[in-house]
């Protein structure tokens, strides 16, 4: 399977990642891409507080306008899709679409790196734990945003570092993918974190979506524009889902199922 599409490329207006967004397109091109999809961290509405690792509120209109852009003149050589990597923040999520829906956006993918609110001070998901309420507590929230529908992909969805019982974690991470496959929302197999070793993608949590059945896709979660579509990132990365098990790799993402 060549890869012929990604929805998952930052720019650099997330504070952590470099180059242009036509360095990510030229880099597709060169390596075959179909579609490339920008999805850099979406902005946040806090209360009294300002996230450093993702687009303030006042970049999206210049986010949207250089893709659009981009859209009109790369026509014929690749689809470029614009979307945004959002988290759940039940406190605030109905501001972040009131703030994003004039853009008519084509997609979200959902990227949950904190639970709660992250205002909160709760520490980030990557952070290990082997507390069955703070995973009880992601699945219960990630679920929720699957469910409204705004959700086309679920970026790394194995990113809570649970280190305790692995039958807690089969138990709250299989009701996850459960409810993916009811929704029909693929998840991520994250190549960024494949290729820098973090401790996603978890081969335990890809052999729960293998007997589930859910859709698999890949991300690159490019921050650089070398990170799109790397021949040997991708070899690699297939190779960790069939040694997985995971035979149904797509690459597309469904409209959501809520305007945006």
């Amino acid at each position: 399977m060549a890869m012929k599409a990604n929805y998952h490329t930052h720019t650099y207006r997330c504070n952590h990642a470099t180059g242009t967004e036509r360095e990510y397109i030229e880099q597709a091109i060169a390596r075959g891409l179909k579609i490339l999809g920008f999805s850099d961290h979406t902005p946040q509405l806090f209360d009294h507080y300002v996230s450093g690792f993702r687009m303030l509120p006042e970049q999206l209109a210049d986010y949207v306008k250089t893709l659009r852009g981009l859209q009109r003149e790369y026509t014929g050589k690749i689809e470029i899709r614009i979307g945004l990597e959002a988290e759940y923040y039940p406190l605030y999520f109905d501001r972040l679409i009131d703030l994003i829906r004039p853009f008519h956006l084509d997609y979200l993918i959902l990227g949950q790196h904190f639970i709660g609110n992250e205002s909160d001070g709760l520490p980030p998901c990557p952070r290990p734990t082997d507390e069955e309420s703070r995973l009880e507590t992601y699945v219960s929230q990630t679920i929720e945003a699957m469910e409204t529908g705004c959700f086309s992909c679920f970026a790394h969805p194995d990113i809570l570092n649970f280190t305790g019982d692995p039958r807690i974690y089969r138990k709250w991470y299989e009701k996850l993918c459960v409810r993916a496959r009811e929704l029909r929302i693929p998840l991520e197999m994250n190549m960024l974190g494949f290729a820098t070793g973090r401790h996603y993608p978890n081969p335990a949590f890809f052999r729960i979506a293998r007997e589930v059945g859910n859709e698999v896709i890949l991300g690159c979660d490019a921050h650089d524009p070398q990170r799109v579509a790397d021949p040997t990132e991708e070899e690699e990365s297939l190779r960790f889902l069939r040694d997985c098990g995971v035979e149904r790799v797509t690459d597309r993402i469904p409209a959501p199922g809520q305007p945006l």
